[in-house]
């Protein structure tokens, strides 16, 4: 297998997907900046091109609110034809952004880029700091419930579709949304993409939140969706972990950061199902657990829990694919292995939880994860996410956090870590 041509490809993707100051996802599909999707990027970039990285991560950032919530689309150029577009979440601001946040990984990322180049990389984090500390003071405020991190949309998620949202949406009335033409399925097969009534329900909760003027209070109280995510809750722990660690290297003050950590540790064990041995999400409306093991599941390594509980789930579950662990549980009755978050693995998710297992001493299992994710993406290719039992490509092709994690983590020349 020839690495250095598949590094010049993943450097070339990106290359490809640049949009000047910020990347799309993939061309045509996702033409517009996404959230987290850029904080990968920003990593792939800090292994060749520090400038660009800390570029994309300042463009995200031009796109935050005054409340300090990052949007999870910033819509910087018109995109003809891309459903729901700005004139949909109707946001009065320039750029134009959606109305909901996503995961919370700018923090990580951003660290991971000072990492890769401090010299560089100083003022870019200085200046960076406070507003990454203002998007967290936001989760904080209007987003923890009993230290738990919760969305009002299951796109806050990025994991649209995944089972762990089916019995809340369930209770959202999608009937009277209007005709509408989703572009997502003139580029993928519709078998790969959340169903229509998956959608109708995305778009009741769109038109909600906007109707309201996306008042935090107003949601809480009365939203029809409110469900306290597992991965959310991991990934803003670890987040807030990196933030804390740029705070001591800037010299700033910690006790604010360090008083949220704490919180977030006690959501985590109140994410513990017991009946069922695994991290679950949790409706807040009802107060039941999902009963959803997701791939989010275990990102309690990467959240820093040193936690041996879920290794006899990740076991069990990498025994019956071949290609890492798959968004949803093989043996869930709703696993469906091409279906966006029912089934097909992501390659950034193995990374992170690669990461973390390593992280947490559990470097057998961390390698034969990235050697897993390695072989997909060599033989594969750079697409959005992958079958996790013949390792099919699905979703969009040449995907900038394939090739981002490629850079940083699943290639032979790659650290392998932060």
């Amino acid at each position: 297998m020839n690495y250095d041509k598949i590094d010049k490809k993943a450097r070339k993707i990106l290359q490809e997907n640049d949009r000047g100051l910020y990347t799309v996802p993939t061309k045509g599909l996702y033409p517009y900046q996404w959230n987290w999707d850029s904080a990968f990027a920003a990593w792939g970039f800090s292994t060749h091109d520090p400038r660009r990285a800390w570029a994309e991560i300042e463009t995200l950032f031009t796109g935050q609110w005054d409340n300090g919530m990052v949007p999870h689309i910033v819509f910087h150029k018109q995109a003809i034809g891309y459903f729901p577009g700005p004139d949909i979440w109707n946001v009065e601001r320039v750029p134009h952004t959606s109305g909901i946040t996503q995961p919370p990984i700018a923090a990580t990322m951003a660290r991971a880029v000072y990492e890769a180049d401090k010299h560089y990389g100083r003022v870019h984090m200085e200046l960076m700091y406070g507003r990454l500390v203002s998007w967290h003071r936001w989760f904080v405020k209007y987003r923890l419930h009993e230290g738990m991190v919760v969305i009002t949309h299951p796109w806050e998620s990025g994991r649209d579709n995944a089972v762990d949202w089916d019995a809340a949406l369930a209770n959202v009335d999608g009937s009277n949304v209007g005709e509408y033409h989703r572009r997502d399925i003139d580029h993928v097969d519709p078998a790969m993409r959340p169903k229509k009534e998956d959608y109708d329900r995305y778009l009741a909760l769109v038109q909600f939140n906007r109707d309201c003027g996306y008042d935090e209070d107003h949601i809480r109280d009365h939203g029809p969706f409110r469900v306290a995510d597992v991965g959310m809750t991991f990934l803003f722990l670890r987040a807030c972990r990196d933030l804390l660690h740029i705070a001591v290297e800037l010299d700033h003050g910690v006790d604010e950061i360090e008083g949220w950590i704490k919180t977030l540790k006690q959501g985590v064990e109140r994410h513990w199902n017991p009946e069922r041995g695994h991290y679950d999400s949790v409706d807040v409306r009802t107060g039941a657990f999902t009963n959803s093991l997701s791939s989010a599941s275990f990102l309690c390594w990467f959240a820093g829990i040193k936690d041996d509980r879920m290794l006899a789930h990740y076991d069990r579950i990498v025994g019956q694919v071949d290609f890492g662990i798959p968004s949803n549980d093989p043996e869930d009755p709703h696993f469906s292995h091409l279906r966006y978050w029912r089934g097909p693995v992501w390659g950034m998710v193995n990374a992170l939880i690669g990461i973390g297992l390593a992280e947490t001493g559990h470097t057998v299992h961390a390698e034969r994860l990235r050697k897993q994710t390695q072989k997909l993406i060599a033989e594969h290719g750079f697409w959005e996410y992958f079958s996790p039992l013949d390792g099919a490509p699905a979703g969009g092709p040449q995907f900038t956090w394939t090739a981002a994690i490629w850079l940083t983590w699943a290639s032979p020349h790659a650290k392998g870590r932060f």
